[in-house]
């Protein structure tokens, strides 16, 4: 009984410590510009390129759990002793980022389009805008750039 309880305690801590180890970006897509965001609030420019792009498969962290919780079930049935143990630890390891990969695999085929759009602003620097329309703006315009996003003017 109480190597359950430590396998089961060892399933609960991997899955605690991969599940904060699995990161969301704080923005799911680059929405401003690649360069400093403080210096992309406002600006004048022309649009020198579009083009189209499909944002990466984001992880939320589910798969790693799960992956982790069926790795330790699977390593918990081989060995026994501290052996048993091992396996168990390296199964959920294992799992999860198998798991994290899957879920990431699977994201990404729902991928958004999205508009890389180049903007060379009146000062002469080059400024890269990801977002997710492009609605009216073609290579060429007069462009506003405006908290990470080019506004036609």
């Amino acid at each position: 009984m109480k190597s359950t309880q430590t396998i089961a305690a060892i399933v609960i801590a991997t899955t605690a410590m991969l599940s904060g180890c699995a990161s969301t970006p704080s923005q799911p897509y680059n929405n401003g510009a690649y360069d400093n965001p403080a210096s992309s609030s406002a600006g004048y420019g022309t649009i020198e390129s579009i083009q189209v792009t499909r944002n990466e498969g984001h992880t939320n962290g589910t798969g790693a759990v799960v992956g982790g919780i069926v790795g330790a079930l699977v390593g918990n049935q081989v060995g026994s002793g501290s052996g048993r143990t091992a396996a168990t630890v390296a199964g959920a390891v294992g799992g999860a980022v198998v798991g994290n990969k899957v879920e990431a695999n699977r994201n990404q085929g729902n991928g958004q389009e999205m508009y890389q759009i180049n903007v060379r602003l009146q000062n002469g620097e080059t400024r890269t805008v990801v977002q997710d329309s492009v609605y009216d703006l073609r290579v060429g315009n007069r462009v506003r750039l405006v908290d990470g996003r080019v506004y036609r003017y």
